[in-house]
């Protein structure tokens, strides 16, 4: 009997995403019980047979729903019957100041992932995230105005995580897991429409597959790795620029940073506000033009107030950012 092609997309996914990974090493998969991550598990496992890598299944408990470590209990038995041959849960404490409840839970889970990753000296941390995660990721940073950098959607790979699925259209993993015999958990929040992805989820992006015909989501993921590739570059130039200017205090020169072009003197501006304390998740590009109005547009202001509480504020011909207090 020919495989599936659903089955076969999300294999070759792991496949390729995982070609540099030596027989030996281990491989840990975040599994959620969702068919992304059950999926995800399941063609890990089937690809370390041939491959020979160590694939750990690690859930974790946010203990936001009641039964949730019943659910991870659960889910710990069904990853090991799947043949992963080692599982483990954790539970965390979601709290995040200044956060709302779905970003504080992702940090607080990939807090532990890294550690996870780290214990067990991983080749690769992998994420269920699929094209339409991805197209989702680009439809809500093109309404929050959020740059190129949110428009470049999610990143295939950084440190030890990996996305093996997002050429993987979720229809094909919900799909995979049915042909496969897999039990899989719908979480609730994954349906509530108070948080906006799930409205784009079940409402704009079916809306303009109606309107603007099907293929939105593939053309959303494709234009983000177009864009990814330039973003990845700007912000590297950026990372090198910072380093060169900021001095031993912590301060920029004002000259040489206006002598920098405007894409590279701004991502330099919110480097040195995110090493200075700013929270990445509430420092908007509005505080970084403000940033940048003290270079630019400077007629005496004394300084810009920024989250965290972090201050910018332009003395003796340099700039200095430095947590308030």
């Amino acid at each position: 009997m020919s495989l599936h092609p659903a089955v076969a997309a999300v294999r070759l996914g792991v496949r390729r995403a995982l070609a540099h990974v030596e027989p030996g090493r281990t491989v840990v998969v975040a599994c959620s019980g969702g068919p992304d991550s059950t999926a995800l598990l399941a063609a890990t496992v089937f690809e370390s047979r041939r491959a020979g890598w160590h694939v750990v299944g690690a859930t974790i408990d946010h203990g936001l729903q009641d039964g949730s470590a019943d659910h991870a209990a659960a889910l710990v038995a069904r990853m090991a019957a799947m043949g992963a041959d080692e599982t483990l849960s954790a539970r965390v404490h979601v709290e995040g100041a200044g956060l709302g409840p779905e970003a504080a839970a992702r940090q607080a889970r990939y807090a532990v992932l890294e550690e996870v990753g780290e214990r067990f000296d991983a080749a690769a941390v992998l994420l269920g995230h699929t094209r339409d995660d991805q197209a989702e990721t680009v439809l809500l940073g093109l309404a929050r105005g959020s740059g190129g950098r949110s428009l470049a959607g999610m990143r295939r790979a950084y440190d030890r995580f990996v996305r093996p699925l997002l050429d993987v259209a979720r229809s094909d993993t919900v799909t995979a897991c049915l042909v496969e015999g897999h039990e899989t958990w719908d979480d609730p929040h994954n349906a509530d429409p108070a948080y906006t992805r799930v409205r784009v989820r079940a409402k704009v992006l079916p809306m303009l597959e109606e309107q603007l015909g099907p293929g939105v989501a593939a053309t959303l993921a494709r234009t983000a790795d177009q864009l990814r590739s330039d973003m990845d570059l700007l912000d590297d130039l950026a990372g090198t620029a910072y380093g060169d200017l900021r001095a031993d205090d912590g301060t920029l020169p004002v000259a040489a940073l206006l002598e920098r072009p405007d894409a590279i003197r701004r991502r330099v501006l919110r480097l040195a506000a995110l090493a200075a304390g700013a929270p990445a998740s509430e420092l908007f590009h509005e505080h970084v033009l403000a940033m940048d109005a003290l270079l630019t547009d400077w007629h005496g202001q004394r300084w810009v107030d920024l989250p965290g509480p972090v201050r910018c504020s332009r003395v003796d011909g340099r700039l200095l950012v430095a947590r308030v207090g």
